[in-house]
């Protein structure tokens, strides 16, 4: 495989961040989240990425190309919507890091991609202290019209690598669906496990 997996930082970052919207856009069309995105959107979201010190962003190249990407920031560091969602978990913000997205082109799964994006999450946010590592999904209904009937869920996936689903921590997060007139809120499931 000639695909390499780095931790982004500095110039390197910067210079990335347009091939990570890009790589949003096109990956968060499909099922489940079908986001209808907006480049200068995604330019100013990632910006958090550029800012922050203790935010990581990961990059893969095949030969210079990137073909898929993860991110994630301290929970404390990330909007509001999803800091509250852990309010009745009684979980301290300072000990949990958000692995935010993982975006992959579709010719580049089953190569264990997805396990080096988490593992390189995971090592960041243990050396930052934390004790807990989270990300969520979209939770949309098995009788969606738009539900593809080969959809293969990433559950397994994430279970093997330690997480579950965390009992009442769920957000709302806002966007535009592809057909969609307008944004809709959509309600998305933490899942977690300890570090």
């Amino acid at each position: 495989m000639t695909v390499k997996v780095v931790v982004l930082s500095g110039q390197a970052l910067e210079t990335a961040l347009d091939d990570v919207a890009r790589l949003r856009i096109a990956v968060f069309r499909d099922w489940p989240y079908l986001y209808d995105g907006d480049h200068d959107y995604e330019r100013r979201y990632l910006g958090t990425y550029r800012e922050s010190p203790n935010a990581v962003l990961v990059g893969a190249f095949d030969e210079g190309r990137l073909v898929g990407a993860s991110t994630g920031t301290p929970m404390e560091e990330h909007g509001d919507e999803f800091g509250t969602a852990f309010l009745p978990t009684g979980l301290a913000l300072k000990d949990i890091f958000y692995c935010a997205e993982s975006v992959l082109l579709s010719d580049y799964r089953g190569r264990g991609l997805g396990h080096a994006f988490f593992d390189a999450r995971e090592a960041h946010a243990r050396a930052l202290g934390r004790k807990f590592s989270t990300f969520c999904r979209v939770v949309r209904p098995d009788d969606h019209p738009l539900h593809p009937s080969d959809y293969r869920s990433l559950d397994g996936f994430w279970r093997k690598r330690g997480y579950t689903p965390l009992d009442g921590a769920i957000a709302e997060y806002c966007w535009k669906d592809i057909g969609e007139a307008r944004e809709t809120a959509k309600p998305m499931q933490f899942w977690i496990r300890a570090l």
